[in-house]
């Protein structure tokens, strides 16, 4: 019997057919709304599964504005505007101008976060030890900082950038191997805190803001144990937020306010991490199967 002409079409078409994918290969099918719990689920268990097998035992978590560059950057970016305002003195120039000092005087803190992870990955990352790892929302500003003072003493750190409409490229300091993107802000939020000894929160604005409030209210509600929590900056949070307001009018106890602590300088931020733990921090991780680290 003579095969019809068409049957060799319709098997490239039914093998070309989305229904015959695999599952687990249709990207489409992952994508419904109705298998936004089997997302939520892959999300959470990658990276746990990562860092497992990496060897991470705890970690440090390190928050603050992704706008914030270093010194030389800022420097830059100053002089080139002075350079344009000469010309063209214009009310948007000069607020610039404005905004480019205010870069010059915030690069500080990058200074400090990079010093910081500087300190922290050389003293804990080291006899194959994966302690107190650096992690970080794996973007640009005190997050790329913070990144790149651990990869500058050749240690490995942590990030965990996320999905955004204006795209948020991954910082080029990042462990490769460490590096995750999340599409679920909630998912990549308790990423953060699930191995966390210490949170060192850095100026910065609403997603800085969302970050620390969320850990200080977990903590505070005993659903977390707590972790030291550092806010470094002590002009920029005596202003942005009036902890004592809140004392004073009964939204929060007095001893709320010892949930956390106020310092300018990395090197405070170890003391501070140092008292809080008494030097058994690390010993308190969960075991992990000796990694890479």
């Amino acid at each position: 019997m003579t095969q019809p002409p068409d049957l060799a079409k319709r098997l490239q078409a039914i093998l070309e057919s989305s229904s015959y994918r695999l599952a687990q290969e249709d990207i489409e099918l992952l994508g419904e709304k109705d298998l936004r719990p089997l997302r939520l689920q892959l999300e959470l268990l990658k990276p746990e599964r990562v860092l497992h097998e990496q060897g991470v035992g705890s970690t440090i978590v390190v928050f603050g504005s992704a706008r914030v560059t270093d010194e030389e950057t800022a420097l830059a970016r100053l002089a080139a505007l002075q350079e344009t305002a000469t010309t063209s003195a214009t009310p948007a120039t000069r607020r610039e101008l404005a905004l480019a000092r205010r870069r010059v005087e915030q690069a500080r803190y990058y200074e400090q976060a990079r010093r910081f992870a500087q300190l922290v990955s050389r003293r804990f990352q080291q006899e194959e030890r994966c302690d107190f790892v650096v992690v970080t929302g794996g973007g640009p500003g005190i997050m790329e900082a913070a990144n790149r003072g651990a990869f500058e003493v050749g240690a490995r750190s942590i990030g965990f950038n996320v999905n955004l409409p204006h795209e948020q490229a991954p910082n080029p300091y990042i462990s490769p191997e460490l590096a995750f993107r999340c599409h679920y802000f909630a998912l990549r939020k308790m990423h953060f805190l699930l191995h966390a000894r210490g949170l060192v929160a850095f100026p910065g604005g609403y997603g800085t803001l969302d970050e620390l409030f969320e850990v200080l209210t977990l903590i505070q509600t005993r659903k977390m144990e707590p972790i030291p929590v550092v806010l470094v900056g002590r002009d920029f949070w005596d202003r942005i937020i009036d902890f004592d307001y809140l004392v004073d009018e009964g939204y929060i106890a007095s001893k709320d306010v010892d949930l956390f602590t106020c310092v300018d300088e990395a090197e405070e931020i170890m003391a501070a991490l140092e008292r809080f733990h008494a030097g058994a921090a690390p010993d308190k991780a969960p075991p992990r199967t000796p990694g890479p680290c």
